[in-house]
């Protein structure tokens, strides 16, 4: 078996990820450091390990959502000892990964899961997954400035894709968006609407491709159902041009 598709299978990473760690040198192989991105092993015989940590298959690939509240940060372990996710799942949820990160003070749709292929297929730039948030600002935008958001606006790391941009309600004191967008830069929502002047008061991610948050509690979770899993997958087979 190839190393790569090891690393995968053991929840590390995906294969695209793995080959980066073994070119890193993170990778061992019965205790040597292993480079090579032809290397095959044989589970049954070799060890390998990553910073120290021994590897092993995952038998079950586990798939699931998290209504994330406000507060709490999306890391296993934080050096501030502030409320993490992982303290609002089960004990068999600590191998898990996620889709797309929030930041501290967003809240919504999370996806966790162990299949490193999957997370890689709905992340990567060239499959233009949707993402759809609903969002509070704190004051009313002008025509030109939500259609300088559709078109794109610079924010860190170069001008926006286009995104679907669409007016929710208003009143004096702000209002709320609906804004549906194919990247996932580092707080990149909020960037764009302070691109244009105004500053977000209130974030939260409705929808990841086809999962949708829908009516699950705020701080709850539970796992997808096959039909879920079998819509999401099909998001990755055929990349958009």
């Amino acid at each position: 078996m190839r190393l790569n598709r090891w690393l995968a299978e053991c929840g590390l990473c995906s294969r695209r990820e793995a080959d980066e760690l073994i070119r890193s040198g993170e990778v061992n192989v019965n205790g040597e450091p292993c480079t090579d991105l032809s290397r095959r092993i044989d589970p049954a015989s070799d060890t390998v390990s990553h910073r120290g940590k021994e590897l092993e298959r995952i038998g079950k690939k586990t798939y699931l959502m998290l209504n994330k509240p406000r507060g709490y940060v999306v890391t296993h372990s934080d050096e501030l000892n502030r409320e993490t996710i992982y303290s609002l799942l089960p004990e068999n949820a600590a191998n898990l990964r996620y889709a797309g990160r929030l930041d501290k003070n967003s809240e919504g749709l999370l996806l966790l899961t162990n299949d490193g292929e999957l997370i890689n297929g709905l992340t990567h730039p060239k499959r233009k997954v949707e993402k759809v948030y609903r969002v509070d600002i704190n004051r009313q935008l002008s025509k030109k400035e939500l259609e300088e958001l559709r078109r794109g606006v610079q924010i860190e790391g170069g001008i926006t894709r286009s995104a679907g941009v669409y007016v929710k309600s208003g009143s004096g004191q702000g209002q709320t968006l609906k804004l549906v967008i194919t990247e996932g830069r580092k707080r990149q929502i909020r960037q764009m609407v302070e691109a244009v002047g105004a500053k977000v008061l209130r974030l939260k991610r409705l929808q990841f491709g086809t999962l949708m948050l829908k009516d699950l509690p705020v701080g709850r979770w539970r796992y997808l159902s096959a039909a879920e899993l079998r819509a999401l997958k099909s998001l990755t087979e055929n990349p958009k041009q």
